[in-house]
This record gives structure tokens, C-alpha cells and sequence, in this order.
């Protein structure tokens, strides 16, 4: 008896021990595609550009796509976490903290050393050329990485949720904006010599989308599209976004927009149970991510002054000053820190910490909008798994031991909360004013007594 019950135990502990036919394919591809990349890297192989694409990115990416198959496609449908407690990659064992440096890494050469993935990106010249005209670039290495990411791990994660109608449509919402509006479009403007433009990022998100300079040159450039540019980016900034965020909540965003939380629910959902639920995490996050808010509207204001007075009131600190926020959050807080940690802090770092579009939406979204997440205190039991993979940190559990509705401005509404929840406690709606804050708790001198 003592045997079987350590033969069950060591199973639990070890998902990965009972390794498919189809996984061991999958991982075999990946492999094959690894060494590809590696052998590219360092400059070997005599396979041309076309080849040397698929056998990297193409294995890979199948390989991907045949193991979400194998673990998510096949049995009933509902969602199966089992084991990511103990695997080494979602446990922050060493497969997770050696991912967490590569992906760090990956960001550093990226952004700074962008010469040593020099042959890496000349096997993205076809791809380059047929969409933009143009030889490729280490971004436009970058965008191909990321939106493979999103499109693969896109169908692993709809796969896993497909029991649930709004996981998958919105799975699907933030496929099609970063495949359509962060790499189609983007790129055929290119081709087409007009400005290369984002329609699905924002001001303060997209920050230098409002800088002096940047709305300058939309509006000289040729054939009138680059004014429609500034149009709707001041547009989305100051008019869609409130409206939409009072009726929806950010969840319009963050969770079916943005290219930022794109890859986090899909490449980052294995990790989504990451994230610091402390009470310490929360006060840092207010501080850290309405600081970055404050920054990026005074960068704005002072450049736009600046630039009305001809340079009178920085000078030659104008440039300066729109590189160093672009350096200390737009390249090392969003990319280094935000994806590259994905593995040990969770998949909405950035998001949670640092994105001023983010604070923008949240500040409307708790003071103003419809959308709440109503809870059944009466049926909860507690079981901790709405809290547990809150992506944003918060304890969900909290408010539905309390029957208390979550109106966070943190809250992403992405409903992994209530897709896990095996009671059903947990709704997201879009409901009037009217008992929006429905907190059943009163304090008083005495201590904390419910409502009457």
C-alpha cells in the first residue's frame, strides 16, 4: 500500500515522466529547428534563405503546434493545469530560470547588439521584401518572432479553453490585431513609401506617437495618410478610449487589442500563476505604474512647450529627453524586463508594473466604467483557483469569500478567474452605476461587521 501511494505521488510530481509519441515528435522538431537557429547564428550552412526560414521557424512552430494538440486538443474539453505546479519551466525551476536569461538575453542583443544576429535576420530578406520591398531589419526579426508567438501559442491556448465561447473569440481578436495591425499593415505602408504606423497601439502606450517631432513628420509626409494618422491616434488616445473603457471596462484593450497583452495570454499563459499576490506587490505596482503614467504625460507636455518655443526651455535636452524615457521603459521595463521574466515573475510584468496605457485605462475603469466582476459569496468554497492564475496578482478569492464585486483598476478582464472557477461565483458584466460597489463590508471603530 506505502508503494502505490509513492508511485502515485511520484507521478503527480512528475507530469512530464510519461513523455507521448507525438510530444517526443514535437520536441524533436523544436530541437531540429533550435539547431537551425544555431547554426544560422554562428554562420554555417550552405541552405538558402527560403530553406533555412522553414527548417528554423517553420519546425519549430509546428513542433509547438504538435505538442498543444497532443496535450489540449485530444479528451473532454476544460482546462488541464495538471502539474504545473511541480514542472521545472512553470514551477521557476531551472528550465524556467535558463528561459528567463535566454529571453532576457534575446531583448539585451536585441535592442543594443543587434550586429550578432546579424544572419538571423538575413533569412527574413524573402519575407522582407515580399511585404515591405525592403531588406529586413533586426525589428522586422523581431515582429516575425512575435507574432509567431502570438499565432502559435494563440492556438495551444484556444485549444486549452475551448470550452469557453469568450476565451476563444478573444484568443482570436488578439491574433488577428497583432498578425493584421502590428505586422501586415505596418509593413505594406512600408511598401507603399508611406510612414510606418501601429493602428492597434496609442498614445501613452505608443508614447512618441504624440512627440512634436514624430507628429511633424506624419503630417509632411507625402499623400495626406500620415495626417489621418495623427487624426486617429489623437482619436483612439482622447475620445474611443474613455467611451469604450466606461462601457467595457480595459478589458477592450488589454485583453483583445494590445500586441503587449497579446503575447502575454498566449506565449505567457503557462505562467499566468506566477505573478505576486502580496500585498506589498500591489503597493509597489500602484506607485511603479501611475509614476510611469505621470512621466510619460510630462515628457508630452514638455516637449510640445518646448517645441512652441522654438527650444527655449530644453534646448538641446529635447532629444535627450524623449530617448531616455524610450530607453528606461520603452526598451528595458516593456521588453527586457517584461517579456524576459515571463517565466519567474509572471506574464503581465509589464503590464502590471509599468505600461502607462495600462494606469490611463485603470484610473477610468475604477471611477467610471460599467464593467465589474460580480461574485456569488454563497457558493464559493474557497478553493483559491481564481486567485492563484489572476495574471495581475489579484487575490481574487478575497472578494468572492465576500460575495464582494472586483472592481480593480489593475483588472485586465481577461475571465481566466471565472473560466477556472469550478462553481460558477465569478460573472464579468457590464452593468450600470446603480450598486456597482456592493461592499457588504462596513469598517468601524470596533473593527470590520457586514452591511446591514
Amino acid at each position: 500500500m506505502g508503494n502505490n501511494v509513492d508511485e502515485s505521488l511520484a507521478i503527480a510530481r512528475a507530469p512530464d515522466a510519461g513523455t507521448g509519441m507525438k510530444d517526443r515528435m514535437g520536441l524533436a522538431l523544436i530541437g531540429i529547428g533550435t539547431l537551425v537557429f544555431l547554426v544560422v547564428l554562428l554562420g554555417g550552412g550552405p541552405v538558402s534563405k527560403v530553406h533555412a526560414w522553414w527548417l528554423s521557424f517553420g519546425t519549430v512552430g509546428l513542433g509547438t503546434l504538435l505538442m498543444a494538440w497532443n496535450n489540449f486538443g485530444k479528451g473532454p474539453a476544460g482546462i488541464q493545469n495538471d502539474g504545473i505546479m511541480f514542472g521545472s519551466m512553470t514551477a521557476k525551476g531551472a528550465l524556467a530560470w535558463v528561459s528567463g536569461i535566454l529571453l532576457t538575453g534575446f531583448y539585451i542583443i536585441i535592442y543594443w547588439f543587434p550586429q550578432y544576429l546579424e544572419n538571423l535576420v538575413r533569412i527574413c530578406d524573402p519575407m522582407s521584401f515580399a511585404l515591405r520591398g525592403i531588406a529586413a531589419d533586426q525589428w522586422f526579426l523581431y515582429g516575425t518572432l512575435y507574432t509567431l508567438a502570438v499565432l502559435v501559442m494563440g492556438y495551444r491556448a484556444i485549444l486549452k479553453y475551448r470550452h469557453n465561447r469568450y476565451q476563444i473569440i478573444r484568443t482570436l481578436s488578439v491574433m488577428f490585431f497583432q498578425f493584421g495591425f502590428a505586422f501586415l499593415i505596418p509593413g505594406i505602408l512600408i511598401l507603399f513609401n508611406q510612414p510606418e504606423f501601429y493602428f492597434s497601439y496609442f498614445w501613452p502606450l505608443k508614447y512618441n506617437y504624440l512627440f512634436p517631432n514624430d507628429v511633424n513628420y506624419l503630417l509632411n509626409s507625402p499623400g495626406g495618410l500620415g495626417t489621418f494618422m495623427v487624426f486617429w491616434g489623437a482619436l483612439m488616445s482622447f475620445a474611443a478610449t474613455p467611451v469604450l473603457t466606461y462601457f467595457f471596462g480595459k478589458r477592450w484593450y488589454c485583453s483583445w487589442v494590445c500586441g503587449c497583452g497579446g503575447l502575454a495570454e498566449t506565449m505567457g499563459d503557462p505562467f499566468r500563476h506566477q505573478s505576486d499576490k502580496s500585498l506589498k506587490a500591489w503597493k509597489i505596482e500602484r506607485w511603479m505604474i501611475h509614476s510611469v503614467l505621470v512621466f510619460v504625460v510630462i515628457t508630452t507636455a514638455l516637449l510640445w512647450i518646448n517645441s512652441a518655443q522654438e527650444g527655449a526651455l530644453l534646448g538641446s535636452l529635447s532629444a535627450a529627453f524623449s530617448k531616455t524615457y524610450g530607453f528606461a521603459i520603452g526598451a528595458v521595463f516593456s521588453g527586457v524586463v517584461g517579456v524576459g521574466f515571463y517565466p519567474i515573475m509572471g506574464s503581465r510584468v509589464w503590464c502590471r508594473f509599468g505600461c502607462p496605457m495600462a494606469a490611463y485605462l485603470g484610473i477610468i475603469q475604477k471611477y467610471f466604467s460599467r464593467f465589474r466582476i460580480t461574485t456569488n459569496g454563497g457558493q464559493c468554497i474557497s478553493c483559491g483557483n481564481c486567485s492563484t492564475y489572476c495574471e495581475m496578482g489579484i487575490d481574487v478569492r478575497w472578494y468572492a469569500q465576500r460575495g464582494q464585486n472586483i472592481i480593480r483598476s489593475s483588472c485586465v478582464g481577461c475571465g481566466i478567474c471565472s473560466a477556472v472557477c469550478p462553481r460558477g461565483v465569478l460573472n464579468l458584466e457590464n452593468g450600470g452605476d446603480k450598486e456597482r460597489y456592493n461592499d457588504p463590508i462596513h469598517i468601524t471603530k470596533e473593527g470590520l461587521s457586514l452591511r446591514d
